[in-house]
Parts: structure tokens; C-alpha cells; sequence
């Protein structure tokens, strides 16, 4: 039984923070072999009966939950940081020609296992991802993801229209190729599947509503695709679907607003589609980095909360600028505060980091499961070191309170204060 004794960090089931400066995590395995956490606090209350064999002391360290990504495309890895004028052309510049190589199992396969390494290296250990058209990019993301035992759910992408040759593919294929690549990988080991069409503007209605079927077919699997990110798209998207209501209902009226069902963006909605996600349980994937680069607007937070709308944070790489959460976080909080400055909207260090890390993983309908460090979760988590950089030492060493400490990691943070993530598994240690 692993016992680590560090500064701690966690949260409770209403998002507050939990933070032991000196802390006790102990881990074990249950039925499966899988690591989970048995229990975790102060020190003082828990070392009588945890502490008394082998501990590993981190002094200087702080034991937090693996971050989860929301929203991520890993074949857009090599195209982060790319210039446009807009998603759209973003989308036809780079996006759409540097997909059409994920034909190639072999390039599919380099490029996971990138992908899935440099999410480790920034402490992300669970995440929603898009694959391209090609069932080949699916399955090497699947692949690399089991051979690290990391918690990733992922899916071939739907667009069997208004997509260039190479990217395109047939209505009736890409659904036979969805639902062989559920029955291979849904549920194994600690990977799920996703539904994924694009958007509703590159598929047909034959092809959502065949992506409709699948998901009451298989209601245990994800969904996701975009909705409301720019207003070029949704005037495309009103276009093609005029007896919709709006963009948003498009997916409602082919069965696919549901739980676990994760649309990135969400930025341009009115007050209908936020009650309509929150009584379908539909959430959003607050992508700040990528609604930033590309000038598509800002999530209303303020709106979600009172309306009861879930959401989390996503990187959405690449579109976003970075797969580092702190970026992510810091990303939001410009956001938050710029976005809707005349409500005085501030959001809380706390809040930011439990988007990233416990109400994410709630949004993702995987509540205890991963994204904190209470007893019964996964034992997924990172071990950061908030000495990494000269300046981060410098100010986290002035911290007063939780909050400073957190504010002060966001702002400053980057890959270098993650020294270690641990993935939970039946043999202990895996780390990256």
C-alpha cells in the first residue's frame, strides 16, 4: 500500500478546496488491481493508522488530482499555433490538409504517441479527444492510451459533407465504422468511446441521424462535437438546418443532446439552449485559449451557473495555444473577468482549478471516478513543485492562504511545475 506524505490537495463535493499542508495519501488496489485512493487528509488525523510502514516524504511537494481535458484534438497537435483569420479558415488552411495524412496507421500512430506523452508531461491524465475521419487515427489513439493505462475516451469523426477530399466520409461507412470501433474499445480497460460528428454543418441529416441511433443504441458512450463558436458557423449552420430552432437543437432533434453528451464551446447561446442543455444533462467544454487565438467570443459563466448548466475546461488544442491547464485556467479567469466585466464576474482560484480537475470529470459523468483525490477514486495524480521556477518560488513562498497559493501556480505555471504524473494501475508507478 503506497503512502505519500506531501501538501495535499483536493476537493469537496461542492467544489471547495481541501488543502493539507502536510498531507497523507495512501492508495490500494481493488478488485481489478486498479490503484485507488484510500484515504487522504492531514497527517495528524490518518498517520496512526496509514503511516506506520513505508512512506515516501515529499517536503516542498504538493499531491493534486490529475487534470481532465475536456475537449482536445490530438491530429491537430502539429498545427497548434498556426495564424488565421477565423475558425473557418482556420479550419480550411491547416485543420482540414494536415488531417487527411491520418489515413497512414503508421503517421497516426507517431503522432499518438506525441500526443498522449506531452498530456502526461502537463499532468492532464484524463481527456476527451477527437480522432480524425479515418478509423485508423481511433485506433492507434486507443492503442497508445491503453499501453499507458490513462483514462481516454475518444471516436472517429462524423463529416460526410462540405469537407475536402481525404477528410470526407461516406454516410453509411463512417456509421458501421463507428459502431465496430465501440464494440473494439468501449469499455476496456479505462477507455470509452465518443460519437463524434464534427459539427452539424459537415454531416448530413442521414449521417446525425444515423450518429442518433448508435448513441440510444449505446447510451454508456460519449458524445461530443462543437456547437455556437462563431457566428460565421452558426449562420452556415442555420442555413442547412432551417426547421431547427438553433444550432444547439439541431443535435436535440437527432437524439443527440443526452448525459454525456460534450459540446466544446457553447459560446453564442441564448437562454433556451443553456435550459435546454440542462435538462437534457448536455454540457460544454470551456475552451478560453482557442475562443481567445481565434476571436470567437467569450463562454458566459455567469449564465451557465444561473441557469445550472455543466460545464468544464478543455484545452482545445489546436485551436488552443497550449496543452498546459495553467494556461487553460488562466485563460478562463481572462475570460471570466474581461468577457462579462460589468457583472464583476471574478471567478475564484478555487473554481478554476476544480473546472480542470473535479468539475470536469463531473461534467464527463465520471464523478469520484477521476479528477480528485477523495477515497474510492482512481489514484490518478500529479506532484507539483512550486519552487520549479525562480519567480514561482519566489511568490508561492509569500502565499497567505489557499488561494494565493493557487492563483500564484495559474498565473505562473507552466509544464515545469508538474514534476511527476502517476496513472493508476495494477502495477504501481507508472509515471511520465
Amino acid at each position: 500500500m503506497p503512502v505519500f506524505r506531501s501538501a495535499l490537495l483536493r476537493f469537496a463535493d461542492d467544489g471547495m478546496a481541501l488543502f493539507d499542508p502536510d498531507g497523507l495519501l495512501a492508495v490500494g488496489p481493488d478488485a481489478q488491481g486498479r490503484q485507488r485512493v484510500l484515504a487522504a487528509g492531514a497527517w495528524s488525523d490518518l498517520a496512526l493508522r496509514f503511516g506506520s510502514g513505508p512512506v515516501e516524504h515529499l517536503p516542498g511537494r504538493i499531491i493534486a488530482p490529475g487534470f481532465v481535458d475536456m475537449h482536445i484534438h490530438f491530429p491537430q497537435t502539429d498545427v497548434i499555433g498556426s495564424p488565421a483569420d477565423g475558425l473557418l479558415p482556420w479550419l480550411e488552411n491547416y485543420t482540414f490538409p494536415h488531417e487527411k495524412r491520418f489515413v497512414a496507421p503508421d503517421y497516426s500512430a507517431q503522432v499518438a504517441q506525441f500526443f498522449i506523452a506531452e498530456l502526461l508531461r502537463n499532468g492532464v491524465t484524463t481527456a476527451l479527444a477527437f480522432a480524425t475521419s479515418h478509423p485508423a487515427s481511433a485506433q492507434a489513439l486507443f492503442v497508445e492510451a491503453q499501453h499507458h493505462q490513462m483514462r481516454l475516451i475518444t471516436g472517429k469523426v462524423l463529416q460526410d459533407r462540405h469537407s475536402p477530399d481525404g477528410v470526407r466520409d461516406d454516410t453509411e461507412q463512417s456509421l458501421i465504422d463507428t459502431e465496430a470501433l465501440i464494440q473494439r474499445w468501449h469499455g476496456v480497460d479505462r477507455l470509452g468511446y465518443a460519437i463524434t460528428p464534427r459539427f452539424a454543418p459537415t454531416s448530413t441529416p442521414e449521417q446525425l441521424r444515423g450518429a442518433g441511433e448508435l448513441a440510444a443504441r449505446y447510451p454508456g458512450v460519449w458524445i461530443q462535437s462543437h456547437v455556437a463558436e462563431n457566428l460565421d458557423e452558426i449562420r452556415w449552420a442555420h442555413e442547412l438546418f432551417p426547421a431547427s430552432r438553433s444550432y444547439l437543437s439541431v443535435y436535440d432533434d437527432f437524439g443527440l443532446l443526452r448525459e454525456r453528451a460534450v459540446y466544446a464551446h457553447c459560446i453564442h447561446l441564448d437562454e433556451h439552449d443553456r435550459a435546454l442543455m440542462r435538462d437534457t444533462g448536455a454540457v460544454a467544454a470551456v475552451s478560453p485559449t482557442s475562443n481567445l487565438f481565434l476571436g470567437s467570443g467569450f463562454f458566459d459563466y455567469a449564465e451557465a451557473d444561473r441557469v445550472g448548466m455543466g460545464y468544464g475546461l478543455a484545452s482545445d488544442v489546436g485551436g488552443g495555444t497550449s496543452f498546459s491547464p495553467f494556461h487553460t485556467m488562466l485563460a478562463a479567469y481572462y475570460v471570466g473577468r474581461e468577457g462579462q466585466a460589468k457583472r464583476g464576474l471574478s471567478l475564484s482560484p478555487q473554481h478554476l482549478w476544480w473546472q480542470h480537475t473535479a468539475g470536469a470529470a463531473r461534467a464527463l459523468g465520471l464523478a469520484g471516478v477521476v479528477g480528485n483525490l477523495q477515497p474510492g477514486c482512481e489514484a490518478d495524480f500529479i506532484v507539483l513543485n512550486p519552487q520549479a521556477t525562480p519567480l514561482l518560488a519566489r511568490r508561492t513562498a509569500q502565499a497567505g492562504s489557499i488561494d494565493e497559493l493557487l492563483f500564484a501556480m495559474i498565473v505562473l505555471g507552466d509544464d515545469r511545475l508538474v514534476e511527476k504524473t502517476v496513472i493508476s494501475q495494477a502495477k504501481y508507478g507508472s509515471c511520465a
